[in-house]
């Protein structure tokens, strides 16, 4: 069989590549292994998918060349998403920060991309993966088990390896590696933190506890919602800041980002010596919280009877906690795959490979990720975009 373009994957980049594709009147076919379109749409922002973010902008993006995604970002901006949203009569709302979803479904924005596919003609076959691609001397021959397919251009649109229950593989990094590409080490990215022993033991009675916090590491910094699990962290501010953890490396956590507490412990010493630390601290924190941060300090005496030195001490317990993550939940529990076929090797103009003229890799397959909040949707939309103006 002959098509124009073959893309393999039929997620949020994939799609988005054959509607363009398809639009330059290419005969495209879409290769989807799972038996279902948009299996990560459709579990996305609690089903109704946070499909971008109004401020996404090339420095909310993580890669070895922090440059590479500005062609894509501004050749489809979010607005050009929106304005598709929009066209499709799919109503939608802004969480926070900038975070868009829709008001409804997930199953809005698939059904979206599926009728677009099909106004442009797109063939998807679903529950039919690739096995192998091959390059001839003008074209590529991909074979799918029993068929082969003959096409002028092939797009890798297979993600990551994050969220494997819903069909993630290394289909991407095999292509790569049989084509010479290098790859940035894939890690799992937008995830949730588990803990040392120290730590479970230090915070085991906080399980379901949430904080607003500011967390680091070194000159990284969030502020967002933390949530203790029996295991370890989660929560916002944790996936935010996992996507840039290596391990080994120490977080930094701020519990009250927004309170000067040597100066305020020092005022209470004044104005209410009779108070006690853990009183005046439940007034911001969670009891449970508070009782478990001040743990070190046995019989904590009231604030009029507080040194220098022990307010010193107490503020450290509560705005520089230091925890050391043992790992994380791993690729099951990731919302993406930091890492990838490296930026080097590709055109950001187009997506093109350099040295392999018609193959493009687009989406969470390449060394791009983004922060939480619709960034990596948004990815998906420009680098599916511009692939398909050019495969």
């Amino acid at each position: 069989m002959k098509f124009d373009v073959v893309v393999v994957g039929a997620g949020a980049a994939g799609m988005m590549c054959a509607i363009e594709a398809g639009k330059r009147s290419r005969k495209v076919l879409v290769l989807e292994k799972t038996n279902k379109c948009g299996q990560k749409i459709l579990i996305s922002g609690g089903g109704r998918c946070n499909f971008t973010n109004i401020l996404a902008a090339p420095d909310r993006f993580i890669s070895d060349n922090p440059h590479f995604c500005k062609s894509a970002l501004r050749q489809y901006t979010q607005s050009d998403f929106i304005t598709l949203v929009e066209k499709h009569g799919i109503a939608y709302h802004e969480k926070k920060l900038g975070q868009l979803f829709c008001d409804e479904s997930a199953k809005q924005i698939t059904a979206m991309l599926e009728a677009e596919c099909a106004a442009n003609g797109i063939t998807i076959w679903e529950g039919t993966g690739a096995d192998h691609i091959e390059r001839r001397e003008n074209s590529f021959l991909v074979s799918t088990g029993t068929q082969f397919i003959e096409a002028e251009s092939v797009v890798i649109a297979t993600g990551g390896l994050s969220i494997p229950k819903l069909g993630a593989n290394d289909f991407a990094y095999r292509v790569a590696k049989a084509f010479d590409l290098p790859l940035a080490p894939p890690r799992p990215g937008l995830v949730p933190f588990t803990f040392e022993q120290v730590d479970k033991d230090r915070f085991a009675d906080l399980t379901g506890v949430s904080a607003d916090v500011s967390i680091r590491i070194g000159k990284i910094q969030f502020r967002e919602n933390l949530l203790f699990t029996h295991r370890g962290l989660s929560g916002p501010a944790i996936l935010q800041i996992s996507s840039f953890w290596r391990a080994g490396e120490a977080v930094m956590i701020d519990f009250l980002p927004d309170v000067d507490l040597a100066g305020l412990l020092k005022e209470k010493r004044r104005s209410q010596p009779k108070l006690k630390v853990n009183s005046l601290l439940k007034e911001f924190l969670a009891s449970r919280l508070a009782t478990s941060l001040l743990r070190e300090f046995k019989d904590l005496p009231e604030l009029g009877n507080l040194s220098d030195h022990k307010v010193q001490e107490i503020v450290k317990s509560i705005k520089l906690v230091n925890i050391n993550p043992s790992g994380t939940e791993g690729y099951a529990k990731a919302e993406v795959t930091v890492g990838g076929v490296c930026t080097s090797a590709l055109h950001s103009k187009t997506m093109e490979v350099k040295s392999v003229a018609g193959l493009y890799f687009i989406g969470e397959a390449v060394d791009v990720t983004g922060f939480l909040g619709g960034y990596n949707f948004q990815w998906a939309w420009s680098s599916g975009f511009v692939a398909g103006q050019y495969a």
